[in-house]
């Protein structure tokens, strides 16, 4: 035999070489989304959507023709047109129910085989006691429509712990649910966010009381106010925030403060786990206004101030927020008199002179006779401090605060 006879041209080894090159490229395309060639009824197989119309898609599953979802197969929700679902290209998983058709076109579903896999992940959640997190899509006689890959049922009883008379502001939330009741046969999905809910809290709960630790400063939201206080979400667990806690000065209601929904960072005063309690403080973790007072407030200078109280030996005049001084009842006035109330009322701003400063022990000792006496004789200056309306003058700057002394055991002298 010739030898030429076995020599090819060598532009037809070159086009053999990219033939066989095309179709091992065209093997490997089709093998990423399809490894099976026939395709059988009740077979679950991925396959690439290659064309999309009104009624429906078109997948290629590397069976000799290409099956056809219509829009009813496509997916449990209600939807207007396939693009709601899926586009050109994607690669996704479809149920193989069976041929029709002359032509004996293959008739796939989206929706089964998304059916399929969420009962899988459903029973696996059941026995393991998984949370799942689905959204409310739809609002029905008696409860809640979620979807878990199929159409999952909430019960009323079973959206939160008290009775719910609108269920409206669930609608489009993502929830948290637990398993209670599956049946394949009956396609029933029965779920519980009450449950889960409960179980997601009681970990936070654990959670935070491992690492919770007096002293900490930790971030929380205002839950509710109450008239003694406050109590603050600290992720799991509630938290009092008394209201004597709240301000370096006295205030008559928590809301002078705070409101609900608040975020504030609060510190840890004293915890009982066996209560499942915590006190919580605010002022401790603001300035502390009597950081130097004794600087700020000289000994003989003049201030103007307001009575914020009355008690039987004088009167406690505020200078600044967080800082209050007395005024005891022997420098009220030149002569002797009752009780404070003969000379001065809660809310009235008056002149006052510093007689002395313990800043460790948080008390200012006033005088108000001698202040008065000061000006009578022309004493004011520079030095001393006045609040105007409209703001502060150049004798002083504006001094407004609530009471922050103890001054409850104050003993007349």
């Amino acid at each position: 035999m010739d030898e030429r006879e076995h020599t090819m041209p060598e532009d037809t080894t070159e086009q053999a070489k990219n033939q066989e090159h095309e179709d091992i490229m065209n093997m490997e395309d089709s093998l990423a989304y399809a490894p099976m060639e026939d395709v059988h009824p009740g077979d679950i197989v991925e396959g690439k959507v290659v064309h999309i119309s009104n009624d429906g898609v078109l997948v290629d599953v590397g069976a000799k023709s290409e099956g056809i979802i219509h829009l009813q197969d496509l997916s449990h929700r209600r939807i207007e047109r396939p693009e709601d679902v899926v586009k050109l290209g994607d690669v996704i998983s479809v149920y193989v129910l069976g041929y029709e058709g002359e032509e004996g076109v293959l008739k796939l579903s989206k929706k089964r085989a998304d059916e399929q896999e969420a009962w899988k992940k459903l029973e696996e959640a059941q026995e393991s006691g998984q949370i799942l997190h689905a959204p409310v899509v739809e609002i029905v006689k008696g409860g809640l429509v979620v979807d878990v890959g199929l159409r999952g049922f909430i019960p009323a009883s079973h959206i939160a712990r008290g009775y719910v008379s609108d269920m409206t502001p669930y609608l489009g939330q993502v929830v948290p649910l637990k398993v209670v009741e599956l049946d394949r046969n009956k396609r029933r999905a029965i779920l519980s966010r009450k449950i889960a809910m409960e179980i997601e809290e009681n970990a936070k709960k654990e959670q935070l009381w491992q690492t919770i630790q007096e002293g900490q400063v930790r971030h929380g939201v205002v839950k509710s106010l109450t008239d003694f206080g406050a109590f603050i979400d600290l992720g799991g667990v509630d938290g009092l925030l008394h209201i004597s806690e709240m301000s370096w000065g006295r205030i008559n209601h928590p809301s002078e403060v705070l409101e609900v929904g608040q975020e504030i960072d609060v510190k840890v005063l004293r915890l009982d786990p066996e209560k499942n309690k915590i006190s919580l403080g605010l002022r401790q973790v603001l300035p502390n206004p009597w950081e130097g007072v004794e600087e700020k407030y000289r000994v003989g200078q003049l201030y103007q101030g307001v009575v914020v109280r009355l008690a039987g030996f004088g009167a406690f005049v505020e200078l600044e927020p967080g800082v209050d001084g007395l005024v005891h009842i022997s420098q009220l006035a030149p002569e002797r008199i009752h009780q404070p109330s003969d000379v001065v009322t809660v809310g009235d701003r008056i002149w006052v002179k510093i007689l002395s400063v313990d800043a460790a022990n948080k008390r200012i000792s006033l005088s108000k006779r001698q202040a008065d006496e000061d000006i009578a004789n022309g004493a004011l200056s520079s030095h001393d401090h006045i609040e105007e309306d409209g703001g502060s003058t150049t004798i002083g700057e504006h001094l407004n605060a609530y009471h922050a002394g103890n001054w409850d055991d104050e003993k007349e002298p």
